[in-house]
């Protein structure tokens, strides 16, 4: 077996992903937690960094780790668990995170639709950037349905939740929101499952909120991005 053939195959595919996932959990622990090196920032920075070293084209990458793609959508309904446990806190909170909610949907879409649209982008391009705040297994499909481009919103996506991932928690210290309620829907509303994993650091409260958060924004995209026919 020739080096192409190992470099082009599921086990180095997957082997690579965990281990690039594993050495950013070593340099984040080593750098005191900084939102910045999260794993998955320097996660995806190591898998660039050997793909370029080797040569490897992404479509071969991409499709050796699928399973893992695949297990993305496994791991968000496994989410389910944390709400649970913290059930009678989400049902006392539950009317101001539903309108919370509603408004937030508005302004992610409306917002980055918006912009987009002021600068000439086509309208494939606006379809793409409309389920930005969701996460990757939501906005891929919708992406897809709407007509726009399903790897360039899972690229928005991803590059949204590591921004909000690495500034939202300086950002809610500095307005001094620390109440766990408000600061898992704000994780998990605009940073999905990137913020998500970051709430979870900061609290299981705060990571069921942020869960919550994730998967009605989700939703409530999906549904109201279809029934405005965009």
């Amino acid at each position: 077996m020739n080096v192409q053939s190992v470099l082009q195959s599921p086990q180095f595919a997957i082997t690579l992903t965990l281990a690039a996932y594993l050495l950013g959990q070593w340099l984040y622990k080593r750098l005191g937690y900084s939102s910045l090196v999260q794993p998955v920032v320097s996660g995806i920075a190591l898998v660039m960094l050997v793909l370029w070293l080797t040569g490897l084209d992404y479509h071969y990458y991409f499709a050796g780790a699928g399973i893992i793609h695949f297990l993305l959508g496994t791991a968000t309904v496994a989410l389910a668990l944390p709400l649970y446990h913290h059930l009678r806190l989400i049902r006392s909170h539950l009317k101001p995170l539903l309108i919370t909610l509603l408004v937030s949907g508005l302004v992610a879409s409306g917002s980055a639709v918006g912009l987009a649209w002021l600068a000439g982008g086509s309208d494939s391009l606006l379809r793409t950037l409309a389920p930005k705040s969701i996460t990757t297994p939501f906005a891929i499909p919708v992406a897809e349905a709407l007509g726009g481009y399903p790897a360039l919103a899972a690229t928005v996506v991803i590059a949204t939740g590591i921004l909000v991932a690495a500034l939202g928690t300086p950002v809610l210290r500095l307005l001094r929101v620390d109440h766990p309620v408000a600061q898992g829907a704000a994780l998990g509303m605009i940073g999905h499952g990137v913020g998500t994993a970051r709430a979870f650091q900061l609290g299981p409260d705060v990571g069921a909120f942020a869960a919550l958060s994730m998967g009605l924004m989700g939703l409530y995209t999906a549904l109201g991005l279809g029934l405005l026919g965009l």
